[in-house]
């Protein structure tokens, strides 16, 4: 293709396009990363009739826990239900190999929760998605 053709770009919305588009990143970031293992790791509470309680998502490479998602239903907050989920998740995460856990969370939702569990703020992101912020933390499991 040469420099001077126009190109002629598709708009493409789909989750599927963004699966692909994932996906060709993730092949060419294996050709050069040093850690070939990437783990799910997930949590969760249902109660008796198998409703959804509380919830963990993330993900364990080298030496990281990448946290995704961490929800308490409302009914439940405020009772130790998160705190004993995220230490459960960050302990399978040591048994992994991990040291660190790194995770991101807006301003109107757990900053607190997770600086009183010793993660500490690293970088915000300021005007996001407007007026709000984004805040990057960090914890070091060893310690």
């Amino acid at each position: 293709m040469s420099s001077t053709s126009t190109l002629d770009f598709t708009l493409d919305d789909s989750k599927e396009f963004a699966n692909i588009v994932e996906q060709k990143i993730a092949e060419f970031n294996w050709q050069h990363w040093e850690v070939s293992e990437r783990l799910k790791l997930g949590l969760k509470l249902e109660d008796e009739h198998g409703t959804l309680l509380a919830g963990f998502s993330a993900r364990t490479f080298g030496n990281w826990l990448q946290i995704d998602n961490l929800w308490v239903s409302e009914t439940l907050r405020g009772q130790d239900i998160g705190s004993q989920l995220l230490a459960k998740a960050e302990n399978i995460a040591i048994d992994r190999g991990c040291i660190y856990a790194i995770l991101d969370t807006l301003n109107f939702q757990a900053r607190p929760f997770y600086e009183s569990r010793g993660y500490t703020l690293q970088w915000t992101k300021k005007a996001y998605p407007k007026t709000g912020c984004k805040y990057f933390m960090v914890k070091n499991l060893e310690g």
